[in-house]
């Protein structure tokens, strides 16, 4: 049975993989007309970065990515799929790609609520008690998951029948991962009440506002915990403490700031929240290797 599932299941990747490199032929990065759902292609392996992964579901249909979230590493690929359940800061990197087989990928934003819904729709069991665990995982791909994707890509083909039929299937690819082995994972996040829901609800709204002043006793009673349930909770599922956490978004922010606005370092690191120049230096150097204007230099040249 094995066997006859890998095959099909090689038959289902090879659509999806010519799927996605037709809609990508014109660019790296592709917004499709469905909701939350993006497509990319790359034709060489990159250069670590950072960047934010929201909640969502990444599938490699070609090539494959390296995701570093503090001192964990995560690797997807075709036979993988990677789940993130709140948003984190990482460093991210294409390993696997080439002008013949470049890397072709796709990410599905996923909706808390809606998965909390679709719990509750589907008498879905509770999660069993458990410690905050990290925020991503990486998960075996399955065949019904990977033809629910396929549908929906065959949805950009006829855009008349993606306002009805697209929730449906988007519904069909949040049970799949509810009841696939990061399941629990998922359910703990969107179970109203429990560590984990209150822990991505505390990092929804430092995302929101990572330039205020940083208060772990606040933080802690927006979560109902004490400061040091409160700071293990939070490091568990993001390998990271609030401080850092908050310090990662500000440097990020910054960088773009400098690099899309044209902000100079002292502006940019005043919007984002330090007080001292100098201490922004040092910490943009330290997160991204060189300091501010040298950085934005090189990344200015390696664009052009």
């Amino acid at each position: 049975m094995q066997n006859i599932e890998n095959v099909e299941n090689g038959g289902v990747l090879d659509g999806l993989r010519e799927s996605i490199a037709r809609l990508t032929e014109t660019g790296e990065l592709h917004t499709t007309a469905i909701q939350g759902l993006a497509l990319f292609r790359r034709t060489e392996p990159t250069e670590p970065i950072t960047g934010v992964y929201e909640p969502s579901v990444c599938l490699v249909a070609q090539g494959a990515k390296r995701v570093m979230l503090g001192d964990d590493t995560f690797v997807y690929d075709a036979h993988h799929y990677l789940i993130t359940s709140v948003h984190l800061p990482t460093v991210v990197q294409i390993i696997e790609a080439s002008p013949e087989k470049p890397y072709l990928g796709l990410r599905l934003m996923l909706d808390l609520r809606e998965i909390s819904q679709l719990m509750v729709d589907s008498n879905l069991p509770q999660p069993r008690v458990q410690q905050s665990s990290r925020g991503m995982a990486t998960g075996e791909i399955t065949l019904p998951l990977l033809t629910a994707f396929q549908r929906l890509i065959d949805l950009l083909e006829s855009q008349q029948d993606i306002p009805i039929l697209a929730p449906i299937i988007q519904r069909e690819i949040t049970y799949r991962l509810l009841v696939g082995d990061q399941g629990e994972r998922l359910r703990q996040i969107a179970s109203a009440g429990s560590q984990s829901h209150q822990i991505a609800r505390v990092i929804d709204w430092l995302k929101n506002n990572f330039t205020q002043p940083l208060s772990i006793d606040e933080l802690a009673a927006q979560a109902s915990m004490s400061s040091s349930t409160f700071h293990h909770h939070f490091r568990s599922m993001t390998a990271l403490s609030p401080l850092q956490y908050q310090k990662q978004l500000r440097l990020q922010e910054a960088r773009r700031l400098m690099l899309a606005e044209r902000l100079d370092a002292a502006n940019a690191a005043f919007q984002v929240g330090y007080e001292s120049p100098s201490q922004f230096s040092r910490e943009y150097n330290r997160m991204f290797g060189a300091p501010p204007l040298r950085d934005i230099t090189n990344l200015r040249q390696r664009a052009s």
